[in-house]
């Protein structure tokens, strides 16, 4: 485990399109410190770096951006078409984020031992990143609205959607798992209460 007995590391995490970075943002107005998986996973691929070069070695230079940046859809239209990919893409990526993610928490813990940090990863049970954190909060929202959250944000057909829908763990078996439930259809006002309540009853856990 990662943190210490005073410093509480929750892991934050849902099916996509829930509405996780929603819940997330308020946990980080209401005093939470919020570490962002997929900000760290741009991070560490950014051009040049260990993971970048491993990438594109993996999938080619045609993932990439003119200015050498990886294109997000057009690795995500090889990987989320073939799992064997997409677990070759997660041993590359995962590794680097936990140690950055790890580095993050000590300083927080530094800065305030009694922190509550947030730590936002989407995959938390499938990259076993659950046995690392103390609770578990997971955001759930019913497939119509991971549907239509996911055509309207990412511009996905309804199969495509699907199928970054069940390239994740069931929400069902993740709520079975979670210590907590948030509902990320809710409106913001109540879900926003929802969330202050929640990190009110992990302090005096820390």
């Amino acid at each position: 485990m990662i943190c210490s007995a005073a410093m509480m590391l929750v892991g934050l995490t849902g099916g996509v399109a829930t509405g996780k970075s929603t819940v997330a943002k308020m946990f980080r107005q209401y005093g939470a410190v919020v570490i962002d998986a997929d900000e760290l996973a741009r991070e560490v691929v950014r051009p040049g770096k260990p993971a970048w070069r491993e990438i594109v070695m993996a999938f080619g230079k045609s993932i990439l951006h003119p200015d050498r940046t990886i294109d997000r859809h057009a690795l995500g239209a090889i990987v989320f078409h073939d799992k064997k990919n997409l677990r070759r893409l997660e041993r590359i990526i995962h590794p680097r984020v936990a140690r950055e993610q790890a580095k993050l928490a000590k300083r927080a813990e530094r800065k305030d031992p009694k922190a509550i940090v947030i730590y936002d990863v989407p995959l938390l049970f499938e990259a076993d990143i659950d046995k690392r954190v103390d609770k578990i909060i997971v955001v759930t929202a019913d497939r119509d609205t991971q549907i239509a959250r996911l055509r309207k944000r990412n511009g996905l057909s309804r199969s495509e959607a699907l199928r970054r829908i069940r390239n994740q763990l069931p929400l069902a078996k993740k709520r079975r798992l979670a210590n907590y439930v948030l509902d990320g259809t809710k409106d913001r006002k109540r879900l926003a209460g929802e969330v202050f309540t929640l990190l009110e009853d992990l302090r005096p856990l820390s």
